[in-house]
């Protein structure tokens, strides 16, 4: 590859997260877009233009063809499901297709043994690099594991996502998550323990990043009830039922809980969470010195979109900007602690 060439990207999915990266993608000249994959067939043959929301046709238009994307010879995809596919990632991986993921990816240490297998032997094959990155996890554990190095001694590192997250309208996912249930459901904090756990392979991350070897990973979780109906509109929150979701992932050495990643989540008005909202991402580091900050996700002056558009690139951005840093990796599973500091680029 030619240091002065764009990179050629493709673009995986154009769903909420897809969509913001595919704009940034066609507003750079350090890359250049060779392909977009539609999982839906309304968006086979649409212009990657219309998808990303942009005026000027690009030429460039969403197949469903797999084959034909990979034929393309990518550097490098933008995959953004909500959820990762090991087929898909594998398939890519094999072609020598660097991916920087968005797909509740941070290590793969949720996946299966033979999965994780299957992803290094990909990488191995393909002399490919996949990296897995978003707002939470993601910038999150990256500014916690910032501030660590402002430490002498560091004896814990907490992240919490502390948000009314009623925007986000997925009802699927919020349900998973627990929302709009009997907070006595049988099996309730497990699902909800399923559905969180790439907050586990942050944690994990931050552990490895700061020299502690973990022995075990908990999961704690408190469900707290609405005190009234509320109506979202893409879903209802019946009073008695879920409306608050406080929990973490914890990692432990020995008796010393050193790594935290959860959440202080609500849905709606109705209901007191078990701590104050903060409105963003909660860093702390407990050592000496102590270190603490909150991210805030805040929109420009001349912002016309709904608040909701902003999270989608405050999670995208983290992965679009890291595909030129993860094309020059060492070939393999890379995470934020193994790349330089991530950066967006200059308005000029």
């Amino acid at each position: 590859m030619s240091a002065t060439r764009p990179l050629r990207v493709i673009q995986w999915t154009t769903g909420n997260v897809g969509r913001r990266s595919l704009h940034a993608i066609l507003g750079r000249d350090d890359m250049e877009l060779v392909g977009v994959y539609a999982h839906g067939a309304d968006k086979v043959g649409v212009d990657a233009a219309a998808l990303a929301g942009r005026s000027e046709p690009t030429g460039v238009t969403a197949t469903d063809d797999v084959d034909a994307l990979l034929a393309l010879e990518p550097d490098a995809c933008c995959y953004n499901p909500l959820w990762p596919n090991i087929d898909e990632l594998v398939r890519l991986l094999e072609a020598g297709v660097n991916v920087c993921s968005s797909a509740a990816w941070i290590t793969g240490g949720k996946q299966t043994p033979e999965d994780l297998d299957r992803i290094r032997k990909a990488c191995e094959k393909g002399k490919s690099t996949i990296f897995g990155s978003g707002a939470h996890p993601g910038i999150s554990n990256m500014v916690g594991m910032v501030l660590s190095g402002a430490c002498e001694r560091v004896d814990e590192i907490r992240i919490t996502e502390s948000v009314d997250c009623s925007t986000y309208e997925s009802a699927g996912t919020q349900t998973a998550m627990g929302f709009s249930q009997d907070p006595d459901t049988p099996g309730l904090a497990e699902s909800v323990r399923r559905e969180s756990e790439v907050f586990a392979e942050s944690a994990a991350m931050m552990a490895d990043a700061i020299g502690a070897t973990l022995d075990r990973i908990t999961f704690d979780v408190t469900f707290t009830s609405a005190t009234g109906d509320t109506d979202l509109g893409f879903m209802q929150i019946p009073k008695g039922t879920v409306a608050g979701v406080h929990g973490y992932h914890r990692g432990w050495v020995g008796d010393r809980n050193v790594v935290n990643v959860g959440f202080n989540w609500i849905m709606g008005s109705h209901v007191t969470p078990p701590k104050p909202l903060e409105h963003g991402h909660v860093i702390q580091v407990f050592g000496v010195p102590n270190m603490r900050t909150v991210l805030h996700c805040l929109p420009p002056r001349d912002w016309t979109e709904p608040f909701m558009s902003l999270g989608m690139i405050y999670t995208a951005m983290p992965v679009t900007n890291a595909v030129p840093a993860v094309v020059a990796a060492k070939p393999g599973i890379v995470t934020l602690k193994d790349l330089p500091p991530i950066t967006g680029r200059a308005a000029v």
